[in-house]
């Protein structure tokens, strides 16, 4: 296992991140996954012996039964509390009634002990928030994410599914006040969803922010088990939640383009596809998943695979954003910035 600074902090994660969504399965999310206790202590025991130690949960995955099962398997496993880079994250509704959804104040100062209660420990190493909150002020939100690290509760702080400018802003606020800042921004990004590279990734790495992604398979599409003669397996999680969106044909394509890739390193068409992913500029660790013993080995393994300059290029081509302005313009302008650069004729 290899370990990448998280940000501008000097605290270093594994670069595979074992993400707990598949934990539980309550309401909603018993289409991603159902994994009780005895499944959940194995899977974080393996990662665990693999090198991982970032783990990430949430408490609307299950609503809180991940973060409890998480919690009870490192106490099972025995793994050291202090060992862990442990993340989970606020936003989403818990229950019923007005105030118990968003980033309030009061949202938030609730959910982070309803967390800390949940996981079984004195601090989370990273707190993120799940996503935007319309009508909550950010100087509200990141005043109250402050508090939570003054207070001991909280290590660092980080945002999920942000824009460039909203996590732009949201940096800027903090510096003004002195506040704790996001240090890591945890974003969708796969072979066939490069958005993040229009705007989000410049920003990242004009600001250090470090980059933990979600979901690089597009939500199991590039496991190689979706081909255009094949819907996949009943049971593959795409068959039963198809999200997130992407360009299906595109993706069609990409597989076909991996399999010979894959084959040259004897590895699978989902091994190369995150690898792909986690070689990518500003890109800290991505998110794995999985509800089987031989999926997660799988998912470990790839940090073992060397892709070729020459295969990256390769993937890269197949999977190129179409030009969208003013970046095409931009790029277009700052060749006349070259040393040796000439008038036209």
């Amino acid at each position: 296992m290899k370990y990448r600074l998280l940000g501008r902090t000097g605290m270093y994660v594994s670069e595979i991140c074992l993400g707990t969504m598949t934990y539980g399965g309550k309401g909603f999310w018993t289409a991603i996954g159902q994994m009780p206790q005895d499944a959940v202590n194995t899977h974080v025991k393996m990662a665990w012996d693999a090198g991982v130690n970032f783990f990430d949960t949430a408490n609307v995955y299950s609503y809180g039964e991940s973060e409890k099962l998480f919690g009870q398997a490192v106490r099972d496993t025995g793994i050291p509390r202090h060992e862990l880079v442990i993340a989970t994250k606020v936003r989403a509704r818990m229950a019923n009634g007005p105030n118990n959804v968003g980033l309030s104040r009061k949202h938030i100062l609730h959910e982070v002990d309803q967390s800390l209660e949940r996981l079984g420990t004195d601090y989370i190493d990273l707190y993120l928030i799940h996503g935007e909150d319309p009508l909550t002020p950010p100087e509200e939100t990141l005043s109250a994410l402050n508090d939570v690290v003054r207070a001991g509760k909280v290590r660092y702080i980080g945002a999920s599914n942000h824009s460039a400018w909203q996590l732009m802003k949201a940096l800027a606020i903090s510096d003004k006040q002195g506040w704790s800042r996001f240090e890591c921004l945890q974003a969708y990004y796969s072979m066939v969803g490069r958005d993040v590279e229009r705007e989000v990734i410049p920003c990242v790495l004009d600001q250090d922010v470090g980059i933990m992604v979600w979901s690089p398979l597009a939500g199991g599409f590039l496991t190689g088990k979706y081909r255009r003669e094949t819907s996949g397996p009943d049971d593959a999680r795409r068959t039963n939640f198809d999200f997130p969106p992407i360009n299906k044909e595109l993706a069609y394509d990409l597989v076909e383009t991996m399999d010979e890739i894959a084959r040259a390193h004897d590895a699978s068409v989902a091994q190369i596809a995150q690898k792909w992913v986690l070689d990518r500029p500003g890109v800290t660790c991505i998110n794995i998943g999985a509800t089987k013993d031989e999926q997660l080995k799988q998912n470990l393994a790839i940090v073992d695979i060397e892709l070729s300059d020459d295969e990256k290029a390769v993937l890269d081509e197949a999977s190129k954003l179409a030009p969208e302005y003013p970046n095409w313009m931009i790029q277009i302008q700052a060749g006349d910035r070259a040393f040796d650069a000439k008038l036209p004729g």
